[in-house]
Order: structure tokens, then sequence, then C-alpha cells
């Protein structure tokens, strides 16, 4: 490993949790990842995305998710056009969100791999519980970029990294799937090279304008 999988910075160091998996942390971004070596296959991966009970009309799931969709939908014009990326087995997100008058596309590599979406460009793209799943960042925000139109939004959902102590502690750490893990500065080194806006209204929750 020689540089930031997000930042692409030469800034970074390795590390080890006490389960001996080897993590790198970037003194540009501030984000900490995952060793290659340590990820999941496929079939795991999908395994375990499986596990997660996603049930579209869980009102508990669709309170969660409305962390997110509250403060984006107030930045958005009525009948704008949306993905949501990494959407999962359950896309409850999607229904909530044509509830509300959107137009929403689907897209998740294992679910729904929609390729039609990359000839498209949309008004806004949800991303919740999927960054930290990502294993080359640095791409896939090139690729969010590239599908959203100029003024657009991108409202992420993940949980913000954790103290340098409680990291080896962190619940989130210890999902098999989760490779990448994000502060609020890494949240701004992303928008700041890519020319966005960057807006964190609440704990977890990120939205980008571009």
């Amino acid at each position: 490993m020689n540089k930031c999988i997000v930042c692409e910075s030469g800034l970074i160091e390795s590390f080890y949790t006490s389960d001996k998996k080897k993590h790198w942390k970037c003194n540009t971004c501030a984000a900490k990842f995952l060793d290659t070596i340590h990820y999941v296959d496929e079939e795991t991966e999908k395994g375990r995305y499986l596990e997660h009970k996603n049930i579209i009309d869980d009102p508990g799931y669709r309170k969660f998710l409305s962390k997110l969709s509250d403060p984006l939908k107030d930045k958005l014009s009525p009948n704008s056009k949306g993905l949501d990326f990494g959407c999962g087995h359950g896309p409850a997100l999607e229904d909530m969100l044509k509830s509300d008058g959107f137009e929403v596309d689907l897209y998740d590599p294992f679910f729904f791999p929609n390729q039609d979406i990359f000839t498209k460009q949309y008004d806004f793209i949800t991303c919740t519980e999927t960054v930290e799943h990502f294993f080359n960042p640095c791409e896939e925000f090139k690729t969010l970029d590239k599908l959203l139109l100029p003024g657009g939004w991108l409202g992420v959902m993940t949980d913000f990294i954790t103290t340098e102590d409680a990291f080896d502690r962190w619940y989130y750490r210890r999902d098999p799937t989760h490779v990448v893990f994000y502060s609020e500065k890494t949240f701004e080194v992303i928008a700041d090279q890519r020319g966005w806006n960057c807006e964190i209204p609440s704990k977890n929750i990120v939205l980008f304008n571009k």
C-alpha cells in the first residue's frame, strides 16, 4: 500500500488492531482503511448483506433513513430525479422518496446491477451505509461526480470515525465488509478535491453539493 485509497495522498502509515488486522491511516484526509489482505470474497460479502434486515415498510428502518432523507429533501426541487447508489436488497429509501414525489433509480452491484444508470445524470444521489464498503473510494466518488448534474446533491450516511483509542473496540470496524472509515475531515477533503461544497447537518450525515 503506497497511497490513501480515499484521497491518494502518500502520507499513510500502517497500524494493527487487537484482532491482528492490518489497517492504514491517512495523515492528509484522516481516513482509516483495512489492508486488502483482509478483504472477504464476493460470496461472503453478499451473504453478510443478506443478513441485514432491511425491510421496506419497517418503521424503525424508515426512521433511521429519514436522518438523511429529511435534510436532503429540503435541498431538492419538486420532481427531482435521483439515484439510490448501493441500495441493498430492501430499498426502503427509494420507497420513501417516491412517496414524496421524487423519481428514483436503483443501483447495487449485488441486488440491482443496473448498468443503465451509468449513461444518465441525476439531480440527487443517496448513498446510505454504502461508502464504508468501497474498495476504491477515490474512483467511486469520481463515478458519483460523473453521475451528478451540476448543482446536484449527494447525500451520504455512514458512521464517522470515533476517537483514536476507541477505534479498536468500535463495532462498525468489526463488520468484515466495512473496509474504509471516514471522519468529517475526510469528507471535507473529498469535497475539496472535486470542487464540491460539503455540509454536515448531523452526526453521520454528509450532504455534498456539486
